[in-house]
This record gives structure tokens, C-alpha cells and sequence, in this order.
């Protein structure tokens, strides 16, 4: 097994172990190592990620292969990147950027394998200047460009 992919697997199993999943591995040509985690139920902590490092250093020989290795959390405003995370925002607002360039701000109703089902006011046509209805929309994954959440303080 080559070592990158002892690396990722390495991610995963202390992931799935701790409450966590892993959002992205990327592995540069000079074998730096970036990892992103998130979790479905609760903030990403500091030990999670030191956790995750010592497990990953007693996995993945340093002698064989050298590597500089990175854990970090997914970050509050980062665009979504797997399915966990989408369905982790249901309920909430998101910022969603078709592929076309238009962009909506959205309260994220549903997410499944195949798309996303979103809730949005627009205007409304013939009603007044002012006038704004509710619209609800199904997106496949492929419609969309990016989307993060929006955070209200």
C-alpha cells in the first residue's frame, strides 16, 4: 500500500472512532499533508486534531516516507465539500452559488446523495414592487457551484 493511502486511511479510522469524519486528504508533491475534519454534532476541538496527528504519526512511518503533516477543522464559513456537511446544515441558511453565476441566500431544507432541496423569498412577479414569495428549489450537486453557510451573530 503506498503510503498516501495510508495516510487517508489512517484519517478515516481515527475519524470513525472519534465522532469525527474526514472532509478532505490533499497531498502536495513535497508531501505536505493537509487534513480537514468536521463533526456532525458538535465544534471540532484542538485535542481532535492533536489526536488525530499522534494517531496518524504511529501509523504512517516518518523513516520510510518524510511528510509534514497539517489537521484542521473545516472552518465556519468554508464552502461544503462532502455530503456529511450538507447534511449537517439542514435547517440553517446557506449562500449557494449555482453554476450558472447566480447566487441565492437559501434556508437548506434537505440533502441526499442526489441533490439538495432549498427554501428562498424572490420577488414576486406582478405583485408590487415589494412584493416577495417563497420559492423552493431541487438542485442536483452538479448545479451547484459552491455553498457555505452563512453565520448571523
Amino acid at each position: 500500500m503506498k503510503q498516501a493511502d495510508i495516510l487517508k486511511a489512517a484519517a478515516e479510522e481515527y475519524a470513525e472512532g472519534n465522532g469525527l469524519f474526514v472532509v478532505s486528504v490533499a497531498i502536495s508533491a513535497d508531501n505536505d499533508v493537509d487534513v480537514t475534519i468536521d463533526a456532525d454534532d458538535r465544534d471540532v476541538t484542538l485535542d481532535d486534531c492533536v489526536g488525530m496527528t499522534e494517531f496518524i504519526q504511529t501509523r504512517v512511518d516518518r523513516d520510510v516516507e518524510d511528510y509534514a503533516l497539517t489537521i484542521g477543522s473545516a472552518g465556519l464559513t468554508a464552502p461544503f465539500k462532502v455530503l456529511r456537511q450538507w447534511k449537517k446544515a439542514v435547517g440553517t441558511e446557506i449562500q449557494l452559488t449555482r453554476k450558472s453565476g447566480s447566487r441565492v441566500n437559501a434556508t437548506l431544507l434537505a440533502a441526499d446523495e442526489d441533490g439538495v432541496e432549498i427554501s428562498f423569498l424572490q420577488k414576486a412577479e406582478g405583485k408590487g414592487a415589494k412584493a416577495k414569495e417563497t420559492v423552493t428549489e431541487r438542485l442536483a450537486y452538479e448545479d451547484i457551484k459552491t455553498a457555505k453557510p452563512i453565520i448571523k451573530f
